[in-house]
């Protein structure tokens, strides 16, 4: 596949997972009486990357984040010389997925941008008051496992067919556990669309969600392949 309609599948995806992810965030999860909540923007996430990986993941292999596709060259999974084109395109169709969220948002009456338009934050402006080091190992631990998790998922002994239905399950879980430390990140091409709209202590406290998610995706590029082992030799 020419690496021209990859970087258009993964730009188009992180424009779906950011739209819809934190769509559901800004705009149904304290919606009078029928709100989703905490439970349904963790669900809404998960299902923007299951539908994504099964529409687009044959064509670019739907990364849709920058620190996935870090972990998968550290695990040897995909090639160093693609990878800040992914990343590029990543968070262009973050940016685009959150102009189309404000474009919506905004058209009614009384909104703030100061709700943050579902931006990641820590210490006053983590949902639940969480501290910058709480913040830290939330992300770097969360972004550990869902690497684990599509490592293992996309292995070529796991069952074929199931990985996009793990990976969305695994997402949906990291939000349940994660939301109310940082708002749940671990994604920069997630964190950043929202946080170029916010400004101010948004993009202030970005720096975190690049390097965290980063980390924690890097670490588990070499932890899976020590554990699982080579599956060309199995």
């Amino acid at each position: 596949m020419p690496l021209s309609k990859r970087l258009a599948a993964e730009c188009l995806g992180t424009f779906w997972l950011v739209l819809g992810g934190c769509g559901s965030a800004v705009l149904a999860a304290a919606f009078p009486s029928v709100g989703i909540g905490l439970t349904g923007v963790s669900i809404a996430f998960g299902l923007t990357v299951l539908t994504m990986a099964y529409a687009i993941g044959h064509v670019s292999g739907c990364h849709l984040n920058p620190a996935v596709t870090v972990g998968l060259v550290v695990a040897r999974r995909f090639p160093a010389g693609e990878m800040a084109y992914y990343i590029v395109a990543q968070v262009v169709g973050g940016i685009v997925g959150a102009g189309v969220l404000y474009l919506i948002a905004s058209g009614k009456a009384g909104f703030d941008l100061a709700g943050g338009l579902a931006s990641n934050g820590y210490a006053d402006h983590s949902p639940g008051k969480y501290s910058l080091v709480a913040g830290l190992v939330t992300e770097v631990v969360m972004t550990f496992m869902f690497l684990v998790i599509i490592l293992g998922a996309t292995d070529k002994r796991a069952p074929a067919g199931f990985a996009p239905i793990a990976i969305g399950l695994g997402l949906t879980l990291i939000h349940l556990i994660s939301i109310p430390v940082t708002n749940t990140s671990v994604n920069p091409a997630r964190s950043t669309g929202p946080a170029i709209f916010v400004q101010g202590w948004a993009l202030q406290q970005l720096w975190l969600f690049w390097v965290a998610p980063v980390i924690g995706a890097a670490l588990a590029g070499f932890v899976y392949p020590w554990i699982a082992g080579d599956a060309d030799k199995s």
